[in-house]
Formats: C-alpha cells, structure tokens, sequence
C-alpha cells in the first residue's frame, strides 16, 4: 500500500515543475506525513492547469456513507499473491468502485517521497522512500471522484494513488506493494482525455528500482497527527549505498523555506547528529 507521503517542495517549485497555478494557494503547506482523510495537491484530467487541493481517499460517486479508499490495486482483485512477476489483466478496469475514474478522471498526485515499512510491522518500522538524483517533486498516478454528502449537500472530491506489484526497493523493504510513480513523459499523456484504455493501463508498472532508495525512519511518523521535518531525519542505512546526498540532508541544505535564523537553528541541531 501507499497510506502516507511527504509534500515538502515550496509551491512555486510544484507550479514552475508541472506547469500549472495553484487555485487556493494558501491551503498548500509543507505537509511530511500526509495520510488518508489529509487535503493535498493534485492536477487533474478536467483541469489540468490547476493545481488542487483533493483529499487523500475516494468515496464512490454511487456510495451511501463517506470512504477513504486511498489506493487502488491495478491488478484488481487479479494477482491475490502479489507475484512481483504478474504481467496479467489490470483489473482496476473492472472494479465498481474505479472502473469509471480509470477511464475519465484521471490525475496527478504531487509528492516528493513516500513512507513504506514492511508487509507486517507497516509503520512500526517505517522507511522514507525517495527517486535518487533530486528527482522531486514528481506524480503518482491517481484517480478522483467527487461524492455529495446526502445530508448536508456538501461536495467532497477525493482521490486514490495506484498501486501496481514491489519494485527492488519496496521489496528490500519488505513490502509487497509500490505506488505507481509516472515518469515525467507520462505525465501530460495520463491527463489526455483521448487516451486508450489499453495506453492507460500500460503505464500501470513498477517505477525502476535502481532510480530510487530508501533509509529507515523514527516510527513516530505513524501517529497520523505527527509533523516535522525531524520526522524524516534517518535512524539507519540505506537500503541501497549511495554516495551522493540523501533526501534528508538535501532538504535540510535547502531550508525547508525557514528563516535564516530557524534554518541556522536547525544546522547547529543537526550537527549534533552527523
């Protein structure tokens, strides 16, 4: 599954990387431990020049009571062993709750990374997954819907990330599942309303292991109500050796947007720790 993930790029970089302006920009916030029920970015089919703000779980249009349905299996209810090696049918095509989405509400799910933990202590021992080379912000692919409260009338848009079988790295972790992570030539072809349902489901693959690693972290980001960006400081090796800066240190070098003096704060706190 893919429950939690981190939005830490200032908006402008978002809006500059995916080409778009952002409809309410005062809801955007750095956000480390985003989870189900949380309002974050997302640009979609109808309107692909905005960035939005949807939250994390899709309730069908056709359902009788609120659903945080935050991931959506590609395989469907196909591939029940999570065979990393399944190539079969994508049975999301078919499935009540996503076959309607799969084919016209389509959209990009903003991020800079994800936490994953193993298949069976989940976010008791939890990673920060990331794409090497700075490669961030970048798009899971996504569906939306909007769901009308019948009591009070109220409009609620939400959306689901994809999820497809492990990749290297989600598998070294232990887990048996990986969120579908466009590559950036998708991206604009995901949100065409003209594309085939076979083009669509093509893209629903295992980003490549070898452009992505992971470290643990401190499993206090479980507590979904947890913020910080101590949060994603490392408590132990990657999964893969690397040699060039890690996710962490990247963004404590930027500032994570702080004042001068917070960002010195923060230097001199963590120079306790390297």
């Amino acid at each position: 599954m893919c429950g939690r993930y981190v939005n830490v790029s200032k908006i402008e970089a978002v809006e500059r990387r995916f080409q778009v302006r952002s409809d309410h920009p005062e809801m955007y916030r750095i956000h480390v431990n985003i989870g189900p029920g949380s309002k974050a970015p997302v640009i979609t089919q109808e309107h692909p020049e905005l960035l939005q703000f949807y939250t994390f779980g899709l309730t069908p249009s056709w359902s009788k009571k609120r659903m945080y349905l935050f991931n959506a299996r590609s395989e469907g209810d196909h591939n029940p062993e999570n065979d990393r090696r399944y190539t079969g049918a994508r049975g999301i095509i078919s499935k009540p709750s996503f076959r309607s989405a799969i084919r016209s509400r389509r959209c990009l799910v903003v991020a800079d990374a994800f936490i994953e933990g193993p298949e069976k202590e989940k976010l008791e021992k939890p990673y920060l997954v990331y794409l090497k080379d700075g490669k961030r912000p970048f798009a899971f692919a996504g569906i939306y819907e909007e769901w009308t409260d019948k009591e009070t009338g109220e409009i609620i848009p939400g959306f689901s990330i994809i999820t497809t079988v492990a990749n290297e790295v989600t598998h070294k972790i232990g887990h048996h599942r990986s969120p579908v992570i466009l590559h950036p030539e998708q991206e604009k072809r995901w949100l065409d309303p003209a594309l085939s349902l076979q083009e669509v489901t093509s893209m629903l693959a295992p980003y490549p292991g070898e452009e992505m690693n992971a470290y643990p972290i401190d499993k206090a980001i479980k507590n979904p109500r947890a913020e910080g960006i101590q949060l994603l400081q490392p408590t132990g090796q990657r999964i893969i050796p690397e040699y060039d800066y890690v996710f962490y240190e990247d963004l404590r070098l930027e500032g994570m947007g702080h004042t001068t003096a917070r960002k010195r704060k923060l230097d001199e706190d963590q120079s306790k720790l390297i």
